[in-house]
């Protein structure tokens, strides 16, 4: 087979790993790829969001299999345009990623077919979601309903932080279009776990969970990033919650959609929250997270074009999915500044001094006269894998001091305070 992987960044190259894996595989191509992508697969030099060029391309490279990492393309529609011209796609249909691309309608669908989550209220006008938010206890939630990369999201722990929220996404409009609409959401309290699955519309077959770390500084201080780390599985969950979120949350919403005449291909991910009541939904995204995918397939012992494929044509009932016990701790480097002003082109070392089994999946990177260099925000991700969490957290962080570049930030506590329990 041949097969085309759309995106740039640490969770693409963590599929591309998978990929190359697979016997069912002969050529692989990236588009557009970044410095590790490129020692495993052929780098094309076609963005993202370009479904024109991604559609020709697969077209006329006679591609078997396409699968789409970042949100932003498959809310657009570009899983639609590969669906029409009859090529296999790994990834919802515009339709099905508005579960991502506009809060306010996941909300609306969470509560038309009772899938738990926060106590919402959608606005259009700014001056009554300040009305509304000066009338509800805080900590309070403000999120811009579209599409804010990972951004759009403020828990205000006071009305000034709410009111200030609501200014910037709707007045200001730091986040575009995505800001035209907030949601106003309850603050839910616990921990936090991620939940994907795989689903073809009719079967949902759930991932191992993960935890993610989102702000930049230690003891989860400073901005909200894309993430800094992660681990999996969490130890305070088991199969018990896995088979209560599939219950409750993931196959609920794939059906939800299915009766609103939506047939969501590709990868569900609930963000939940643990609350005292259950879990909760906090968000939906439309495909694999990052860097949760990072800390997810190198624990998938199945072939995973198998699954995409078995997902593509409508069968994934028919293909086992099975995963490995050992437990994955991941860190990421990143650029000086980040998730602020950032340097780019800084040359990286020691990539080649790591420990046999590190993973380095890189994101921020590209090549410049034969040289890794950084090209964005989060730089690289090192993942280890042990017999237990203290095993792969000891392993990770004996190898990150040894891939350096000027500036290069990142979090020392990921898993510290799980290990430490």
């Amino acid at each position: 087979m041949r097969v085309l992987i759309v995106g740039g960044g640490g969770r693409e190259h963590a599929i591309l790993w998978h990929v190359r894996r697979s016997p069912l595989v002969d050529e692989v191509f990236c588009a557009p790829g970044n410095a590790g992508t490129a020692q495993l697969a052929r780098n094309v030099p076609i963005p993202a969001h370009d479904a024109d060029g991604l559609l020709g391309f697969a077209v006329a490279q006679g591609i078997d299999l396409t699968i789409v990492g970042p949100e932003s393309p498959l809310i657009a529609g570009l899983a639609d345009r590969f669906r029409e011209q009859g090529l296999r796609v790994f990834g919802p249909s515009a339709a099905a990623a508005r579960l991502e691309g506009s809060k306010a309608w996941a909300k609306s669908v969470m509560q038309k077919y009772g899938i738990p989550c926060a106590r919402s209220v959608t606005f259009d006008s700014a001056r009554a979601a300040k009305d509304y938010v000066l009338a509800q206890p805080v900590p309070v939630v403000v999120k811009a309903d579209g599409e804010a990369l990972g951004k759009g999201v403020t828990v205000a722990q006071t009305h000034a932080e709410a009111l200030a929220a609501i200014t910037a996404a709707m007045e200001e409009r730091v986040f575009g279009a995505a800001g035209e609409r907030v949601v106003i959401e309850e603050c839910l309290r616990g921990p936090e776990v991620s939940a994907l699955a795989f689903s073809d519309g009719c079967t949902v077959v759930p991932m191992v969970p993960a935890c993610d770390y989102k702000r930049v500084y230690d003891g989860d201080e400073g901005p909200n990033t894309g993430g800094m780390g992660g681990y999996s599985p969490p130890g305070f969950v088991g199969a018990a919650f896995q088979d209560t979120v599939l219950r409750t949350i993931l196959q609920p919403t794939v059906a939800a959609l299915a009766a609103e005449g939506v047939t969501y291909q590709g990868v569900l991910y609930a963000g939940l929250m643990l609350t005292e009541d259950g879990p909760k939904v906090l968000e939906f995204n439309c495909r694999f997270g990052d860097p949760e995918t990072q800390v997810i397939l190198p624990r998938l012992k199945s072939d995973l074009v198998a699954i995409a494929l078995a997902v593509a044509e409508g069968r994934l009932a028919e293909v086992p999915v099975e995963w490995d016990e050992r437990v994955t701790c991941g860190v990421v480097l990143a650029s000086g500044g980040y998730p602020g002003p950032i340097r780019k082109g800084l040359p990286i070392e020691g990539l080649d001094r790591l420990d046999d089994g590190i993973l380095a999946f890189h994101a921020g990177t590209m090549l410049a006269e034969g040289r890794v260099v950084t090209s964005g925000g989060r730089v690289l991700a090192l993942v280890a894998l042990g017999r237990d969490l203290a095993a792969a957290r000891t392993a990770v962080y004996a190898n990150v001091d040894r891939v350096t570049f000027a500036g290069r930030h990142y979090r020392r506590d990921i898993a510290a305070r799980e290990v430490q329990a």
